[in-house]
């Protein structure tokens, strides 16, 4: 399996990610768990790499993942760029905290600039 299933039903997992992706690209950091930063990692590496082509058809990709038009337009024009001349790892993840109510281990997950 080249997945986590996030204890997750098929459409459940879809849109988590979806989410995730969505809020990672509109505040450049974001905290979750660490099963869920490592999952969105993969899923923002490839966006990333979409996103360079910048062309309609890789516009018309993004929107059909990511959830909000006004974030595709800010990953197109602002955050692919920045990453010009990188191959890859675009993101960082780093280990933040143990969560108190259910002692879940916490990541942040961000945008390396």
């Amino acid at each position: 399996m080249a997945y986590k299933r996030l204890s997750r039903t098929d459409g459940h997992r879809k849109a988590l990610l979806r989410n995730l992706a969505t809020s990672l690209f509109k505040h450049e950091k974001i905290e979750t768990t660490s099963a869920k930063a490592k999952e969105i990692s993969r899923v923002a590496e490839r966006l990333i790499t979409t996103a360079m082509a910048g062309d309609l058809a890789a516009r018309r990709q993004l929107a059909e993942y990511i959830t909000e038009p006004d974030v595709v337009k800010k990953l197109v024009e602002q955050i692919a760029p920045s990453f010009k001349g990188r191959t890859g790892g675009y993101t960082r993840i780093t280990k933040t905290r143990v969560r108190n109510g259910d002692a879940a281990e916490l990541s942040r997950i961000e945008l390396v600039r």
